[in-house]
């Protein structure tokens, strides 16, 4: 399929079901947390921050592994069977303690897979194709994304309660897992170096680094999509409207993620990133003019181009670290791309909703484009030195 390596396609099509099964889920937990099982706000903030963390610090462990030779295949098997299996489980949740623990091992499945699974991809694909081959996988992880909530939304309308919605989610997660074992030939690991080599920040390549450090800045900098939510509702959108605005921008952004990968192989992994990140922060100075107000056009209109700016770099971002990284180093630079990434994100969402909190919408997204102007200074410095 479009001339990609069976491993990336099937890994897509993996990605794009595992995402449906988990966003069947996700957009309706805090409801289930709050209304089905009486938790209040701050065990909705724990759960999530617990379930990220989780996740966050895993990914730089697999990555570690892979490094050191562990079967790529074994470990991707593992963490999606780990979320599939547990995350239906949610729906016979008797207390919010019990989702606390399924959550975290949906998660702990997420930190085993995610580093070992982009570096099969990298490995699979050589460099004039890596970032056709990361969008191609983005687009799908996106579609499925889209494809989720509406599956709920089906669901719900059928008048099933929201425990049933969670148990079918086991669906799409067995498909997860046929696909996987019966579609996955696997790229076998590089050899591991003969001497199993440290974790040193300082054997990464000097544009990998510079990647992972932006990437964290922009990950601090993002607005959380449950916040853009409350944006559009603040401009006047109806609460029956958000699972398909919601849908909707997981739809750009799996229109946009193949044709930006690929445009990245054509013209460069630095230029492709610095429009979009430049794209980003216009976007969010655009969220700040317009953060009170009247109109749906435009609110549909942020809303989905700012979805379509986060896919826009998220294939680049993955083949750049593929190019610049060596093979028994290459678990290892991702594991640390997304552990940074992710870590960085539970106090940029603070950040956010402390300044909205104390200082208004305004202030919140002029301060997230602030920061994600200095992290694409950051990722042009460290470049140009080459």
């Amino acid at each position: 399929m479009f001339n990609l390596p069976r491993t990336v396609v099937v890994l897509g099509f993996v990605s794009f079901l595992n995402d449906a099964a988990s966003e069947m889920i996700t957009p309706l937990l805090p409801l289930f947390l709050t209304a089905t099982l009486g938790a209040g706000p701050a065990v909705v903030g724990l759960v999530e921050g617990v379930a990220e963390a989780t996740a966050s610090l895993l990914k730089l462990a697999s990555g570690r592994l892979v490094d050191r030779g562990w079967n790529h295949k074994g470990l991707v098997m593992g963490g999606y069977s780990v979320s599939n299996l547990a995350r239906p489980l949610i729906g016979i949740a008797l207390g919010w303690t019990w989702v606390l623990v399924l959550r975290f091992l949906d998660r702990v499945g997420k930190g085993i897979r995610t580093s070992p699974r982009d570096a099969l991809i990298a490995a699979s694909t050589d460099a004039s194709r890596r970032g056709r081959s990361f969008g191609f996988h983005r687009a799908l992880d996106n579609a499925g994304a889209m494809v989720g909530p509406l599956i709920a939304f089906g669901l719900l309308s059928a008048n099933l309660p929201l425990q049933q919605v969670f148990l079918w989610s086991l669906v799409p997660g067995l498909l997860v897992l046929a696909l996987l074992n019966w579609g996955l030939d696997g790229t076998p690991a590089p050899a591991p170096p003969p001497v199993k080599s440290p974790l040193h920040w300082s054997i990464l390549d000097s544009r990998v680094r510079g990647l992972i450090i932006a990437a964290g800045g922009l990950a601090l900098a993002s607005a959380p999509e449950a916040f853009l939510v409350l944006w559009a509702s603040d401009r006047g959108l109806a609460i029956a409207w958000v699972p398909l605005i919601w849908a909707g921008a997981s739809a750009v952004k799996a229109v946009i993620a193949a044709p930006a990968g690929a445009l990245s192989d054509r013209f460069g992994r630095v230029p492709v990133l610095l429009t979009g990140w430049g794209l980003r922060i216009a976007l969010l100075l655009a969220l700040a003019f317009n953060a009170t107000g009247q109109g749906d056009r435009l609110t549909w209109l942020l809303f989905l181009a700012y979805g379509g700016a986060l896919a826009m770099t998220e294939g680049a971002e993955r083949a750049l670290i593929g190019d610049f990284s060596q093979a028994s180093q290459r678990g290892t630079a991702f594991g640390l791309y997304h552990m940074i990434s992710g870590l960085a994100a539970l106090p940029g969402a603070l950040l956010f909703g402390v300044l909205w909190q104390g200082l208004g919408a305004t202030t919140a997204f002029f301060s997230a484009a602030a920061i994600a102007t200095l992290s694409a200074l950051i990722l042009l410095r460290s470049t140009s030195q080459r």
